[in-house]
């Protein structure tokens, strides 16, 4: 068809949730658009990139997801069209970074990726705001999204006399959670009809509360939200946590679920306290706002179906437009 654009994305792993949230559902409305996306993973090895590098010189641009650009991917780069950069990490940081600056090589090599591109996708204002400082020209603020009807609302379950708390993440953001190993201790401690379902690929053990390891699948894992009562989404406070971009509270308000958070970067905007879920800093914050939930269904109705309403806004057809303008923009550029 004339007038059609073709549009290169390098993605670390299509099968990977940053890919499968923030770029593939865009790719039908981009071809919309009259932009037609190939789609290919990154090779592992610098002459493997260096030939994709050089093949986006035969598209209208090219996408970029995460990857940072070492000196040697910038150079093979050169002969690209638009570049268009997405990203959803703090990424500058190691993940176990205390409080003190970026690593000087992710920085450097973050610094000539966005300055090379025409324009950025950040998942958040954090993240955002790292890319301007970094010497970005463009910025867009676009964040990470999901598909709202695959959640239902809390169902009735057969055993009703548990309160079931659940944690839905990744072996790697597991630690996250294990490091509030004492607040989950004393959550056993304090009432002994509490359950903690993990849904991940690995398991949790914790002394004292009865922990349920689920298995994530993309097939169950609404239906194993849903069968829920809470969603409990505990993380430290780091120069990398502040740059998360929320999506395991997005997914509990999705399934209509109050949620108990640590008031850390967009969870704290995501999850306003008495409105959608609560705030817990401090173990006996973590007590205070699970007792409070699983004492109170109406409580726990009320935030869950509030928290629905809200996450309209991050729904992929909420997205779409603001996607596929930015990556036209570029190209029209």
């Amino acid at each position: 068809m004339s007038g059609r654009r073709r549009l290169l994305i390098l993605t670390r792993r299509r099968s990977g949730a940053a890919f499968r949230q923030r770029i593939e559902p865009y790719i039908a409305p981009l071809a919309e658009r009259g932009i037609e996306a190939d789609v290919a993973e990154l090779a592992g090895t610098a002459w493997g990139r260096a030939r994709q590098w050089a093949a986006g010189a035969r598209y209208a641009g090219v996408l970029i997801q995460k990857k940072t650009l070492t000196a040697w991917d910038a150079a093979f780069l050169r002969g690209a069209g638009a570049v268009i950069y997405d990203f959803d990490d703090a990424i500058m940081y190691k993940a176990g970074a205390a409080e003190r600056g970026p690593d000087r090589g992710r920085m450097r090599r973050f610094r000539r990726t966005v300055r090379r591109a025409d324009r950025v996708i950040a998942g958040n204002a954090v993240l955002a705001d790292h890319a301007a400082g970094a010497g970005a020209a463009s910025v867009e603020v676009i964040p990470t999204g999901l598909d709202v009807s695959r959640y239902t609302a809390p169902v009735p379950r057969e055993d009703p006399e548990v309160f079931r708390l659940v944690w839905i993440g990744s072996r790697s953001t597991l630690k996250q959670l294990a490091m509030r190993r004492s607040a989950l201790e004393a959550i056993g401690r304090s009432r002994a009809d509490i359950v903690l379902r993990v849904i991940a690929d690995a398991p949790l053990s914790v002394e004292g509360l009865a922990v349920e390891n689920v298995p994530w699948s993309l097939e169950a894992e609404a239906a194993l939200l849903g069968s829920s009562d809470a969603g409990i989404a505990p993380m430290p406070d780091t120069p990398f946590t502040r740059g998360k971009c929320g999506f395991k509270v997005l997914q509990y308000m999705a399934a209509g679920l109050a949620v108990i958070t640590s008031p850390v970067g967009v969870n704290a905007e995501y999850v306003q306290a008495g409105l959608t879920g609560l705030w817990a800093r401090t173990d006996e914050e973590w007590v205070g706002a699970v007792g409070t939930l699983a004492g109170n269904g109406d409580l726990r109705r009320r935030l869950g179906a509030e928290g629905r309403r809200r996450v309209a806004a991050f729904d992929f057809a909420a997205l779409a437009d603001r996607f596929c303008d930015t990556v036209q923009s570029a190209l029209d550029r």
